[in-house]
């Protein structure tokens, strides 16, 4: 097993996962997700409580993601057909989200990725969560 020569922090991790990923903006996410992407939504139940969901997303909670979307497991959901599934990745802010889709890639989906600045920047760009329906 390979481990790093040296320890780094959780910002140099982070920074060598994004280069690795064709990170989408809100509203390019929800676009693709129009087009047929899978948008997934990792947040805790207490969260997507609080602040509400993205109509269409599939939830999938971040302890379990591999398993459920890997096109090999047993565990895995219907939508994982494939390794060319395109899985977008959601979380509260866009970090834990970027470690979740580089390790899906790890996995052979190829083609996921997560949102910048995850469920808080989809909202506040207007675009749809069960939260607009309730006001």
């Amino acid at each position: 097993m390979e481990t790093p020569s040296a320890p780094r922090s959780i910002d140099e991790v982070l920074e060598e996962t994004r280069g690795r990923l064709h990170r989408l903006e809100p509203a390019e996410a929800a676009a693709r997700m129009a087009a047929g992407a899978l948008l997934v939504d990792t947040r805790p139940v207490a969260q997507r409580a609080a602040d509400g969901e993205v109509p269409g997303a599939l939830v999938v909670e971040r302890n379990v993601l591999e398993w459920r979307l890997d096109p090999a497991s047993e565990a895995r959901l219907p939508e994982a057909t494939d390794h060319d599934v395109e899985v977008i990745v959601l979380c509260n802010e866009g970090y834990a989200s970027s470690l979740a889709a580089d390790s899906l890639r790890a996995l052979g989906l190829h083609r996921a990725t997560d949102v910048v600045g995850g469920y808080q920047a989809w909202a506040a760009a207007g675009l749809p969560t069960t939260r607009d329906a309730e006001r």
